[in-house]
């Protein structure tokens, strides 16, 4: 079975069943491996920075590693076998539905006027303090999710799946799973997750800039704001903080007409993130369901256009 057919019946997989509580989830194991090497590494290589490349470089290496041996194998089963492994391993690096379904969860909370409810909801999505948040700060935080996880849930493993199969996806994974366990700039980890943060930067700093162009079509298709999410996505980027986050965010405020960033609480403390996008709507939680809709359409397109990619490359060697 082709690697294109494969990707679409994994794609199509997610969108059907998104992530059940009771399968066993690589990223689940990924974690437990990186947090499983921390300590004895510490205790064996006295620089922390240099300890945490190892880390990097075993965790990114050996998911790549049994990846390949687990596909290999399963081939020589049978080609059916491998062609399953295949479309199953592909499906866990993809989180199209497990996004939109726990945005919607915050937003049907909201619309049923539980605030309480809406901020354990969003808590499950960010990494910022929620008990306090009102309507509006509990939109903009699941817009500003939704709109940075398109990149790392959706359109990243889309493009390293199309590059390299599930192999590459789930190394992908692995590096995403790596700056999320380890990549804090607090006292634990400000050198210990350097080389986590630094090899997320550079597996998303593609992705994360093909995916604006892929935005702003997709606000064309669901009758958004093309033009500003192009607009704005250029303008805005690059005062994220990260390299990469201000492509995706600046481009859905752009999109669906709103500013994010500002002021939050993260471990009791406030940051400002600067300002994204222009404030022509106020922020409600209708805006919820257009990032929805927004990350859905280019969940869509940029699966077709790698599909499309793929098979003229193949015809053209």
């Amino acid at each position: 079975m082709r690697l294109e057919v494969q990707i679409a019946a994994a794609y199509g997989l997610d969108l059907v069943c998104g992530d059940p509580r009771w399968f066993p989830h690589p990223v689940k194991f990924i974690g437990r491996f990186a947090l499983f090497l921390e300590a004895p590494l510490r205790r064996r290589i006295a620089n922390a920075r240099s300890a945490g490349v190892v880390a990097a470089v075993l965790v990114v290496g050996t998911t790549a590693a049994i990846t390949a041996a687990a596909v290999a194998g399963a081939y020589r089963v049978h080609p059916w076998v491998g062609d399953v492994a295949s479309i199953l391993l592909l499906y866990t690096t993809f989180a199209t539905r497990d996004l939109a379904a726990h945005a919607a969860a915050v937003y049907r909370a909201l619309a049923g006027g539980d605030l309480q409810l809406a901020r354990d909801r969003v808590s499950r999505i960010v990494g910022r303090d929620t008990a306090c948040l009102n309507e509006r700060g509990v939109v903009r935080a699941t817009v500003e999710s939704v709109a940075e996880n398109t990149v790392d849930g959706v359109t990243a493993p889309l493009f390293f799946a199309a590059l390299g199969g599930p192999v590459l996806a789930l190394a992908y994974k692995a590096t995403s799973t790596l700056d999320s366990t380890f990549g804090y700039k607090n006292e634990r980890y400000r050198d210990f997750g350097w080389a986590s943060a630094r090899l997320d930067d550079l597996a998303a700093w593609l992705p994360s800039r093909l995916t604006l162009p892929l935005i702003a079509l997709a606000a064309a298709l669901v009758g958004m704001r093309p033009v500003a999410a192009w607009r704005l996505g250029l303008r805005d980027c690059r005062q994220h903080a990260s390299p990469n986050s201000g492509f995706g965010e600046a481009a859905v405020a752009g999109a669906i007409g709103v500013q994010l960033g500002g002021p939050l609480h993260r471990y009791g403390q406030v940051m400002v993130l600067p300002p994204m996008g222009e404030p022509i709507e106020a922020l409600d939680r209708r805006h919820i369901r257009g990032a929805i809709r927004l990350m859905l359409a280019t969940s869509l397109l940029t699966v077709t256009v790698s599909l499309l990619m793929r098979v003229a490359v193949g015809r053209l060697l």
